[in-house]
């Protein structure tokens, strides 16, 4: 946690002193009354925020927040459903490296029950990808869509772009030595067992470029990871 974020709900300026965010300034950073660490608004403004007050339960912050952070970068990800899990490391891992929206669809190899876990229902996962921006020393999270097939991911796709496929069967080329004409891109990564023929035909015909990042087959979560940190390095190159 290398920024504390707060909701925009959390307006006021008093907090338990058991919150997990106040837990780990005063116990992990070591901040005392008086003493100031970074923080920010969860798609808002960064800064300061000061220990104001430290006495019994509660503590009061002051908060001084100044600075808007750059935009997330635009690097729209589709990734098939995988267990809870692994669906968690990629919420908060692919917020830390950088993408503006993560969509997770149903595919034609993936495990239907995974969309009806607790991950999704209760809207715990949340919790990742502000972890995964505060990791990320960042206040902006990616849009998180969830519950849709991967047809229909497909389908609600903006014309323009870069589109991308990791694949490890088919693909000839690295994904970094390829070549883009774009400012945006869209990168497909299938769930844990990967594309069936009839999903590759279909990126194929949706214009999806199919690439690998290595010889190696890749865990989903590992996958996804190193196909953002090469994109977000060629977006900046």
């Amino acid at each position: 946690m290398n920024i504390v974020l707060f909701e925009k709900n959390e307006t006021g300026t008093r907090f338990e002193r058991n919150d997990i965010r106040i837990n780990h300034v005063t116990e992990i950073l070591g901040r005392k009354e008086g003493d100031s660490f970074d923080a920010g608004i969860v798609n808002g403004k960064s800064g300061k925020a000061i220990l104001s007050r430290l006495r019994g339960k509660f503590v009061e912050l002051q908060f001084e927040l100044d600075k808007e952070g750059p935009p997330l970068p635009p690097i729209d990800v589709i990734v098939g459903l995988s267990r809870p899990q692994t669906s968690r490391k990629i919420l908060q891992e692919a917020t830390a490296v950088g993408a503006r929206s993560l969509t997770f669809v149903s595919t034609e190899k993936g495990e239907p029950s995974y969309a009806n876990s607790k991950l999704w229902k209760t809207g715990e996962w949340r919790r990742y990808v502000v972890a995964g921006a505060a990791q990320a020393f960042s206040t902006r999270i990616p849009s998180v869509v969830f519950g849709i097939s991967f047809g229909e991911a497909i389908a609600q796709l903006d014309l323009g772009g870069e589109r991308i496929a990791l694949d490890n069967y088919e693909a000839k080329q690295h994904l970094a030595d390829i070549s883009f004409s774009q400012s945006s891109i869209v990168v497909a990564i299938g769930s844990e067992r990967g594309w069936t023929s009839s999903e590759r035909k279909t990126l194929r015909a949706e214009e999806f470029e199919l690439a690998h990042v290595g010889e190696r087959p890749l865990r989903t979560e590992t996958a996804v990871v190193a196909g953002l940190a090469l994109l977000n390095h060629r977006l900046r190159s």
